[in-house]
């Protein structure tokens, strides 16, 4: 049976951040996921975490000026130091939260700027953050994202953020998968998921087109549930699509995907 998280930067947004952790466990989730905690102090998300006997699943390292439109700082050579005290924050937040894993955003690639150099500032940034992260016990993901929804994201498929992986050499390195990312930029769902399984240590997912909840696009995600318990897949796969209408009304799938 799979294992959601609800995404509190997507799910519950109809109320403040820190009402939704209410909501996910009246809703029945065991766990939840986010972008970004910094923007409140780590006590306050943990006290909700145990009110609400929920595990934190996931959550980014610090992505520079999110609402600015900046999606990540990973691969640009001017950010380096700010990189870094971005992973020594999420590493004080993760600790306080008790998160056993932390995603990491490449970030847009600059105009201008060599392909090779941009290449070589993400694998020695996520080389930094796997050694710091692997010190504190926490995994380093590295998620694709499709170039339709972020222009210019640095990593857009599979195979390209595994090549990066390689690359990096950390035993404690993963990929991100997101269905819904990955449907958009290559399909081939259940086999890339099956091919790189002990490469995933987390599944997002959302219906396309929209990217909303599993049922209103063409994604057959009865199929993919039935297939991830095939081939094994014993990890979390977070909620992060938008409601069609609200969170509450949208949560029916659940039920009538997985019995």
């Amino acid at each position: 049976m799979p294992k959601f998280a609800a995404n509190l930067t997507m799910l519950f947004n109809e109320v403040p951040f820190l009402e939704r952790f209410a909501l996910a466990r009246e809703a029945g989730f065991d766990a939840v996921e986010f972008l970004f905690p910094y923007a409140f102090p780590a006590a306050e998300i943990r006290r909700r975490l145990d009110a609400y006997r929920l595990a934190l699943v996931l959550h980014n390292l610090p992505a520079g000026d999110w609402d600015g439109g900046e999606r990540g700082i990973a691969c640009l050579p001017d950010r380096r130091a700010e990189f870094r005290a971005g992973v020594a924050q999420a590493i004080e937040y993760a600790r306080a939260l008790g998160v056993p894993q932390l995603n990491c955003l490449a970030g847009k690639a600059p105009p201008g700027v060599d392909a090779s150099v941009l290449r070589a500032t993400l694998v020695d940034n996520l080389k930094f953050a796997a050694a710091e992260l692997g010190k504190a016990g926490l995994k380093l993901l590295v998620e694709p994202i499709n170039r339709h929804d972020i222009p210019g994201f640095y990593l857009n498929g599979s195979a390209q953020t595994l090549a990066v992986l390689d690359a990096l050499g950390a035993a404690n390195a993963y990929l991100q998968y997101d269905i819904y990312h990955m449907q958009r930029m290559e399909g081939e769902l259940a086999a890339t998921m099956q091919r790189h399984l002990a490469r995933i240590a987390h599944i997002q997912l959302a219906d396309n087109p929209g990217r909303n909840e599993p049922g209103t696009g063409e994604i057959n995600y009865p199929f993919l549930f039935a297939w991830l318990d095939r081939i094994g897949y014993g990890g979390w796969i977070g909620c992060e699509y938008k409601p069609a209408t609200t969170t509450a009304a949208g949560l029916g799938w659940r039920r009538r995907m997985t019995a």
